[in-house]
């Protein structure tokens, strides 16, 4: 491989080295020592192999344009502490792996770009270093690690996140039981207009349906309903919402249900109490309008509060989890970049790291089986080491979105639960168009986000069937290896296998190959009214509707046939 090293500057010395090469895997060690310790400028790695038999890129943040792009406007995986992952992988059209890159420095901000030059059908490859100003260094190092094996993609996939793991330190944080349990979030049914009583008997319903915890969103902080971080940062209860909240937690938790509650971890708004007191330790802007900003977690001061914020929360009002959102909006700009000696850090990934190592070994104090809950964008390999529990990025009502998001999340997040977005549609739809919601996440922990009490009686019968499925099920579809075909068509088919068993959801693609299980369970989520059996002649079947009713049943005796299957029905073949 030629390497060559663009955009260093003055007094740096970049160099790289193949440290190892085995079974199609090489290992570069890449070194940049500067002259005197000094915030390093962006620099490129850049490399070329041709465009033989290249389909695709898979990227964890190019999650639903996967074509090849020019090398003059390249497809770009984006990556740091706080967002993201330094992964990236070229694909063939049959699913074969033809190139994957990956540091082993999953901190520092970076970029992983690639794109077809025209002038001669070559791939043009860069790794970018320093892509957003860091504290002043002395020395940088980080491996790359290059997979060219004839592999299925997600096994390569699989491999980096175990090198991670095994060999560059990102050992993931332990999983309680009930981060791998179905969820109510309270989001999307009830937005910031939360009522006590109302909350409290959807939990009394929640818990029969196949439900263990209940996450209580933004608007408890505030009697402001209009959206916006411009009340967050003093984390007090607002008693127009919620008088009690300790007596709240205490009667969600008679229900059966656990608790979690939402925090927004670095905003802090201009008409808080904290604003006043750290308006001189803030990240620049956030919000709109000057109405929020971030913390700054660099000074300790800042730190040490938010961990008393968070440990209170969980002591005094008997909280089960947390979830943490938007830890990828702390960003320097402005006036943040100037040198400030009250920090006790100057990098800002490093204090990252620092809040929330404090905050979750604080927490886990308190309670070991705390649940902690991150989403997209920052669930890489450092963000595992916090989170128990990573979530798809917001997207209502969008079935492909979903799913898309919980393969990708399911391929680079090893043990640690994978959730759903939270499920939520109209409740005149038809049942089996809501039943649809639920069918695309079954690879994930289902969170859902629906007034229980107002869905009609067929859509609660359909909720009940599927959470019952998919606890059933779960240890198949979410300790099962995920084997998703056609990346680039928003992977066409999905197979969960484990112990001989195996799950399928077919979305366009609706032959189901049965040969290599002895348990089979098809989906059908496309708008095809029928799937297509290969290998399953001699073995029973059974086919139910969305809600659990059979619809008919009995022996295959073909080796290629064709099987009613409405659309989120299911098939059981044994």
């Amino acid at each position: 491989m030629k390497f060559d090293i663009i955009g260093a500057s003055a007094g740096v010395d970049v160099s790289i080295n193949k440290i190892s090469e085995k079974g199609g895997i090489e290992t570069y060690e890449l070194k940049a020592i500067y002259s005197e310790k000094q915030i390093p400028e962006q620099f490129k790695l850049a490399f070329r192999i041709p465009d033989v038999e290249i389909y695709s890129v898979w990227s964890p943040a190019v999650r639903f344009d996967r074509h090849l792009g020019p090398n003059w406007r390249k497809r770009t995986t984006p990556s740091r502490l706080a967002s993201w992952m330094p992964l990236h992988a070229l694909v063939s059209a049959d699913g074969k792996n033809r190139m994957t890159v990956a540091l082993s420095d999953a901190k520092t901000p970076v970029s992983l770009r690639s794109g077809v030059c025209e002038e001669d059908a070559n791939v043009e490859w860069e790794l970018n270093f320093f892509t957003e100003k860091v504290a002043p260094l002395k020395e940088y190092s980080t491996l790359v690690r290059i997979d060219t094996r004839d592999i299925a993609y997600y096994d390569s996939i699989y491999d980096v996140v175990a090198w991670w793991e095994n060999e560059c330190g990102y050992t993931p944080a332990y999983v309680p039981e009930n981060a791998k349990l179905p969820m109510n979030s309270l989001w999307y049914s009830y937005h910031q207009q939360l009522n006590v009583d109302e909350i409290v008997a959807e939990c009394a319903l929640s818990k029969p349906l196949g439900m263990d915890t209940v996450i209580i969103d933004d608007g408890w902080q505030t009697d402001d309903n209009s959206r916006g971080y411009q009340f967050c940062g003093d984390w007090e209860v607002t008693p127009a919402k919620i008088p009690d909240m300790k007596q709240f937690i205490d009667r969600i938790h008679e229900t059966g249900m656990k608790v979690m509650l939402w925090y927004s971890v670095p905003f802090v708004g201009k008409s808080t109490k904290a604003y006043a007191r750290f308006s001189d330790m803030l990240l620049d802007e956030t919000g709109n309008n000057k109405t929020f900003w971030a913390f700054d977690p660099r000074y300790k001061e800042v730190r040490e509060y938010l961990i008393g914020v968070y440990s209170d929360a969980l002591k005094n009002w008997g909280l089960d989890g947390l979830k943490l959102d938007f830890i990828d909006s702390f960003a320097l700009k402005g006036k943040s970049l100037e040198y400030d000696a009250r920090r006790d850090y100057q990098s800002l990934e490093d204090a990252i790291d620092r809040l929330m190592t404090d905050v979750t070994n604080a927490l886990r104090a308190i309670d070991p089986e705390v649940l902690i809950e991150f989403r997209q964008s920052y669930v890489g390999p450092a963000i595992r080491k916090y989170g128990n529990m990573l979530r798809v990025a917001d997207c209502p009502n969008d079935a492909i979105c979903n799913r898309q998001d919980i393969v990708n999340l399911r391929l680079t997040s090893g043990k640690t639960a994978v959730h759903s977005d939270m499920l939520m549609w109209h409740k005149e739809d038809s049942v089996e168009s809501a039943a649809l919601q639920f069918a695309e996440v079954l690879y994930s922990v289902p969170q859902v986000s629906v007034k229980l009490a107002t869905l009609p009686e067929d859509h609660k019968k359909m909720l009940r069937f599927y959470l019952s499925f998919w606890r059933e099920h779960r240890d198949v579809l979410m300790e099962g290896k995920i084997l998703a075909a056609n990346p680039e068509s928003a992977c066409s088919i999905v197979c969960a296998e484990k112990d001989g068993k195996s799950v399928f959801t077919c979305y366009t693609d609706t032959v189901v190959d049965c040969r290599a299980y002895n348990e089979i369970v098809a989906v059908n989520c496309s708008r095809s009214k029928s799937l297509i059996l290969k290998g399953a002649e001699g073995k029973s079947y059974k086919v139910v509707n969305c809600m659990g009713e059979t619809l008919r049943e009995g022996k295959l005796d073909t080796a290629l046939c064709e099987v009613g299957v409405p659309l989120a029905a299911m098939i059981f073949i044994k």
